[in-house]
């Protein structure tokens, strides 16, 4: 009887160890669609519940901030735009102040992503809803320390790609051929062994948009403050929004 009951165990303990072994697969994914469509009556307390908030939300959201004279575009021309330049001059101007009183020193220059404007403002008002369209994501706003020979890979990069990304307190002029004719910050050329302060935003900062540059960074200052959030504080700081396109960012005809 001694001998059977260890005979079990062993037995046991090879099949254990026989399923270790052997990988576990899935035999089978079941899901079951529940479509949810109006359809669904709705719950007439929890409609009521929900409807004061609803309601104080929408008011927020309606709230009339500034007003915009025509209505603005990223697609408006290739290479700046107005409401490009807004975002990136309403950055310079609002992280500013704040940086100063931080650092006790001045912001050089802003470079946003194309990509990250998410919407046209309307000819209109503009609302607490605009600043919400325009930049859904959680993004904060950055200022990164960078060398003289990253600000040339900043130029470069912007040059290559020439797309319309929001720059202020910087200037690209381009040749008919795309090649470099002038790139300043502040109104001066680049100067070795000098850093430059550049705001930007944590997705860019990360490597977003392929912009390798701001990794070789010297300081990262977190300004705790979501673009989202500055955008809408410009708003309110503004009667009207009506910025134009310039010379900031150009490409010269042959």
């Amino acid at each position: 009887m001694k001998k059977f009951s260890f005979f079990l165990s062993f037995c046991s303990i090879v099949s254990l160890i026989a399923c270790k072994e052997q990988a576990l697969q899935v035999s089978k994914i079941e899901g079951k669609e529940i479509n949810i469509n109006d359809s669904i009556s709705s719950n007439k307390d929890l409609d009521e519940f929900i409807a004061p908030y609803a309601e104080h939300i929408e008011e927020e959201m309606s709230a009339t901030l500034a007003y915009a004279p025509k209505s603005l575009s990223k697609t408006d021309s290739k290479y700046n735009t107005a409401i490009g330049n807004m975002e990136a001059d309403a950055v310079l101007e609002m992280l500013q102040p704040l940086f100063v009183a931080r650092m006790q020193d001045s912001i050089d220059g802003v470079l946003l992503n194309y990509g990250g404007i998410r919407s046209t403002i309307n000819q209109g008002n503009i609302t607490t809803k605009t600043g919400y369209n325009l930049m859904p994501f959680e993004n904060e706003a950055v200022v990164v320390k960078l060398s003289a020979e990253a600000m040339q890979e900043l130029f470069d990069y912007l040059a290559k790609h020439q797309a319309a990304h929001p720059i202020s307190g910087m200037q690209l002029i381009l040749n008919p051929d795309g090649s470099i004719k002038k790139a300043t910050i502040q109104n001066k050329n680049l100067e070795n062994g000098k850093f430059y302060y550049i705001a930007t935003n944590d997705y860019l900062k990360n490597g977003g948009d392929h912009m390798d540059f701001f990794a070789k960074n010297d300081t990262v200052i977190t300004m705790n403050y979501k673009l989202r959030n500055l955008f809408i504080d410009y708003f309110k700081k503004k009667d009207t929004i009506a910025p134009v396109r310039d010379e900031r960012f150009i490409k010269l005809e042959e």
